[in-house]
């Protein structure tokens, strides 16, 4: 009788032991659930979005991850009016968003506005041919492209000056990345925006563009 008493034991051990495995294990796989539902959101964006100016993935290098995210973009204007803009935001007010417009400004003035009257901060600047890229350091998360550009039906009080597709983008709340990763993705997308408005607004002349532009060095 005491033996059986004692094996009626170990199986008990045995038996409860095995029930708390399975209960952490279950424990486990819904925590793992409950975590990957707080932070789908940018993972359910869709792989290409604003008529593929802007990727998923970079939006993952870029934003914290969140509950939810959504994008969009809006074509306004034709030829030398037109403004072409994206953005993905996220439930935790972080949104990353961009535009480019075809404009009358000059080189000098992009980078002029960009430098600011007296203003510290510092740009850093890439180029390839007639293609221009900066990138502001800093607190200032934003990132600019300038594409030469003679749009259409240029009106004629406007016939002599230079116009341009001026990209931009930036990074409004809290930001994953930091740095030259940053400002990398930033440009990248700021040329994206660029590529898509100067063939949006028919510019001239047609020309073949970069893949990508030339790499910032490492802070």
């Amino acid at each position: 009788m005491e033996k059986v008493q004692k094996d009626r034991k170990v199986f008990d051990v045995r038996r409860d032991v095995k029930v708390l495995l399975l209960f952490l294990a279950a424990l486990g796989i819904f925590c793992g659930a409950g975590w990957i539902f707080l932070v789908k959101g940018i993972y359910l964006l869709p792989e290409k979005m604003c008529e593929g100016t802007l990727e998923r993935d970079m939006v993952k290098r870029v934003l914290p991850q969140a509950r939810s995210a959504n994008s969009g973009f809006s074509t306004r204007g034709a030829g030398h009016n037109l403004t072409f803009s994206c953005y993905a935001t996220t439930s935790n007010d972080s949104s990353l968003s961009g535009e480019a417009r075809a404009q009358p400004t000059s080189r000098d003035k992009w980078l002029k506005y960009y430098r600011g009257a007296g203003s510290q901060r510092k740009i850093i600047r890439v180029s390839v041919g007639d293609v221009e890229a900066l990138a502001l350091t800093g607190s200032s998360a934003t990132s600019s492209v300038y594409i030469p550009c003679a749009p259409p039906a240029v009106p004629s009080h406007n016939a002599s000056q230079p116009y341009a597709v001026i990209g931009e983008a930036r990074v409004y709340g809290q930001a994953k990345a930091s740095g030259v990763s940053l400002r990398q993705d930033l440009t990248d997308f700021a040329y994206q925006l660029a590529e898509h408005a100067y063939k949006l607004a028919k510019c001239k002349p047609s020309r073949d563009f970069p893949e990508e532009l030339p790499r910032y060095e490492d802070d």
